[in-house]
């Protein structure tokens, strides 16, 4: 069993990535920093990386993504080491094929992968549930953990700060690969949002 927990970047950029666009599906890329974790440590997600909105099964479009996002990694001392998307369906937090299959070839790379769904139903603005549910790769199928685990390194913090962000609609400033695409000016690493959360820790 792996033991997965989010930073509060993390956590906050994948909620507002499915804020912005509240009636598409959306997707991204969880990674975690690269060294050789002890037994019974768990994977820490530091940062993630929003990929695209509507349509996310277009084959050309995420090699493209997942090789900057790699190069991106290793320039940084990362990996990529899980997968989220939120459904279009509220209530819906199956992973579907998109998602299972990106996620599983993630795990080929990094064994104790995740897949991250957003559920779309506990997202409120007072943040008074986790609103994702977490799935590991177990015997070739992705399993889902324990709801009543938390996830988050310190939920009150990260309940506080993803108030302050949706409050203030930082979410209209947040870049995915498909922003990325419209204009290549646009930053996909989003250093004004990781700015934002910083100064509000």
């Amino acid at each position: 069993m792996t033991l997965f927990r989010l930073t509060t970047q993390a956590y906050c950029k994948m909620l507002l990535h499915a804020a912005k666009y509240p009636h598409c599906a959306v997707n991204g890329i969880l990674v975690a920093e690269k060294h050789k974790r002890k037994d019974g440590q768990p994977v820490l997600f530091v940062d993630c990386v929003p990929l695209f909105h509507g349509t996310l099964a277009l084959a050309p479009m995420l090699e493209v993504a997942l090789t900057l996002v790699d190069s991106w990694c290793k320039e940084n001392n990362y990996i990529i080491a899980g997968y989220y998307q939120a459904n279009e369906r509220m209530k819906d937090t199956s992973p579907n094929q998109v998602a299972e299959k990106v996620a599983s070839r993630i795990a080929e790379n990094f064994n104790d992968a995740a897949l991250i769904m957003v559920d779309n139903h506990k997202f409120t603005m007072e943040c008074e549930e986790q609103s994702i549910v977490v799935y590991e790769h177990h015997e070739n199928k992705w399993r889902c953990k324990d709801p009543n685990i938390d996830f988050c390194e310190d939920w009150s913090e990260v309940q506080r700060i993803t108030n302050c962000l949706l409050d203030g609609k930082s979410y209209d400033s947040l870049v995915d690969f498909d922003n990325h695409m419209d204009d290549l000016r646009n930053d996909w690493t989003n250093p004004e949002i990781n700015k934002a959360i910083l100064h509000l820790c």
